[in-house]
């Protein structure tokens, strides 16, 4: 286990594949590439998550969507922000849709967090803990769910509100659907 120091550090794991905890812009995520599909099995086996539920993915710009849609301007005023915006998926890997040929990204409202993703690509990132357990607050609490399962941890102090992003979904009539 290495308590990373640098983003530097942290671009090399991810992109060589390996998972971690980080501080998103909401709780902390255990994030792995989301163009790794080792990396994101490794993720979803350690957590324990629903194999029919798709990721979070986590990017540093609409350009890293991995599907095609015909109006980026439709985002403006959702990012970037605490806002995962479900779309249906034709051109996401298999391993990042699921069973339900749908993708939630987000565009998160940190510059610091946005930048590592520019130099990664999108990451995955649910939430810090063992499904059904409460998210982790600080990262001891990552430890203490994960210990030395995954390869880095950055501390991004303490999580004060434990709440995850609000999730919509754009409707093919144009309307939103707010889901949380």
């Amino acid at each position: 286990m290495i308590i990373a120091e640098s983003f530097t550090e942290i671009e090399k794991m991810l992109l060589s594949g390996g998972i971690g905890v980080i501080r998103t812009d909401t709780l902390y995520g255990l994030v792995a590439s989301a163009g790794n599909q080792v990396a994101v099995e490794r993720v979803y086996a350690l957590k324990s998550r629903d194999e029919k539920k798709s990721p979070i993915v986590l990017m540093g710009s609409v350009d890293q969507l991995f599907d095609a849609v015909d109006t980026p301007s439709m985002f403006e005023s959702y990012w970037p922000g605490k806002v995962s915006i479900i779309l249906p998926s034709t051109d996401s890997p298999s391993w990042i849709q699921r069973d339900n040929r749908s993708v939630a990204y987000r565009l998160p409202d940190n510059s610091g967090l946005q930048h590592l993703l520019k130099t990664t690509g999108p990451l995955i990132a649910p939430s810090a803990n063992p499904e059904g357990q409460t998210p982790a607050s600080t990262i001891n609490d990552a430890v203490a769910y994960f210990g030395d399962a995954v390869d880095f941890y950055v501390d991004g102090g303490t999580v004060t509100n434990n709440e995850p992003s609000k999730l919509i979904r754009f409707l093919k009539n144009g309307a939103v659907e707010v889901l949380r």
